[in-house]
């Protein structure tokens, strides 16, 4: 019996699934064999388990909430440079989508224990486990550094990451090796929808804008933002204009590219962000939009270069809604004049549950 056929058979007594906090998302993991190969199924399953649509998500294992209403596919890689492959979807909570066109960073954190649990991928013998993990959303690479002390992931520590209660075990994070261009234009700034922004991509397609070209100040709480039917439709008619020159098209039923609002720091960090992802607002922000941010200000001409208080070195502490997040990236023009990044961060992940989720029978 093929894989596809072996997903179909065991879906009426349920599937196996691990829920994983990794950052400050938590998402729905599982292994590739254990879903549909075919999009379009694995799609019309994933809003089943997860109980979209529906604010509240009542009848699945959505939080409903962007940052908890995520599935994330692993499998042993077939490419040679890489250990494990990863597909992040995202599931949208009050409407019937589900995307793919992005990765996600915090999810990431957790995706190396996952497949240590799970057997995919074996405990190094020194107490600490590399995983070589390719991104299946971009194309993109990363590696995954965490504690696995007796052959098992240990998820208990004494990092505390901002938008997490409590401390858990270290996991460093390493993306990119500078090899793709930070500015997809080739521009440090241009004009969208009569606003002054630049355009990013340092593991995730970011929109910078400067918070005061739209009206507000940037330190705003995620609900008095998403309250402002003004700026929301001003946003989103600039994340519309921006999506094909990230290459991305039409993207009014995809959740890239993310529009970013920079103001001063207020707490001593690099820059302070309020993110849209794209209908809600990050009540942090995500490990691969802070990369690109980081990335984004250290580029003169740049919007947000002005603004920040810039670093020395790699290290900026990027400001968002709950505390700050540390990301070192460094930033460097080539002899052709393309601005190239990598960026480094630790995150946090955590085991909530093991077992089987057993789908809704019909959307």
């Amino acid at each position: 019996m093929g894989a596809d056929e072996t997903a179909r058979s065991a879906r009426p007594e349920g599937i196996r699934c691990m829920l994983l906090r990794g950052g400050t998302s938590k998402g729905a993991f599982f292994l590739a064999s254990d879903v549909p190969a075919d999009p379009a199924e694995r799609d019309d399953l994933m809003l089943r388990l997860l109980g979209s649509p529906d604010p509240r998500q009542i009848d699945g294992l959505g939080g409903g909430h962007p940052l908890t209403s995520k599935a994330a596919i692993v499998s042993v890689s077939e490419d040679r440079d890489a250990d494990l492959d990863y597909l992040f979807l995202q599931v949208g909570v009050d409407r019937a989508t589900v995307g793919a066109a992005q990765t996600c960073g915090n999810l990431l954190a957790a995706v190396g224990p996952f497949a240590v649990e799970r057997g995919l991928l074996p405990a190094g013998g020194d107490g600490m486990t590399t995983a070589r993990i390719r991104l299946r959303n971009t194309g993109g690479a990363a590696t995954a550094t965490f504690a696995t002390p007796a052959g098992i992931p240990d998820y208990d520590g004494d990092v505390a990451i901002d938008g997490v209660p409590g401390t858990a075990g270290a996991i460093e994070l390493r993306l990119g090796a500078g090899a793709g261009p930070v500015l997809p234009t080739g521009l440090a700034a241009q004009e969208l929808a009569g606003r002054r922004v630049t355009l990013v991509d340092n593991g995730m397609p970011v929109v910078l804008v400067d918070a005061a070209s739209l009206g507000v100040s940037g330190d705003e709480d995620p609900g008095a933002l998403e309250a402002d039917a003004r700026l929301c439709a001003a946003v989103e008619e600039i994340r519309r204009e921006a999506g094909p020159l990230f290459g991305l098209g039409d993207v009014r039923e995809q959740t890239v590219p993310k529009v970013v609002l920079l103001s001063p720091p207020r707490h001593g960090g690099t820059i302070s962000t309020r993110a849209f992802i794209p209908f809600r607002v990050h009540a942090s922000i995500g490990v691969l939009m802070a990369a690109s941010v980081a990335a984004g200000i250290r580029i003169p001409g740049a919007v947000g270069h002005d603004l920040a208080r810039l670093p020395a070195g790699p290290e900026h502490d990027i400001e968002h809604p709950a505390g700050v997040l540390r990301t070192r990236v460094d930033v460097s023009r080539g002899d052709d004049g393309v601005w190239r990044a990598s960026s480094r961060s630790t995150r946090t992940a955590r085991k909530i549950f093991d077992g089987i989720v057993f789908p809704r029978p019909r959307r």
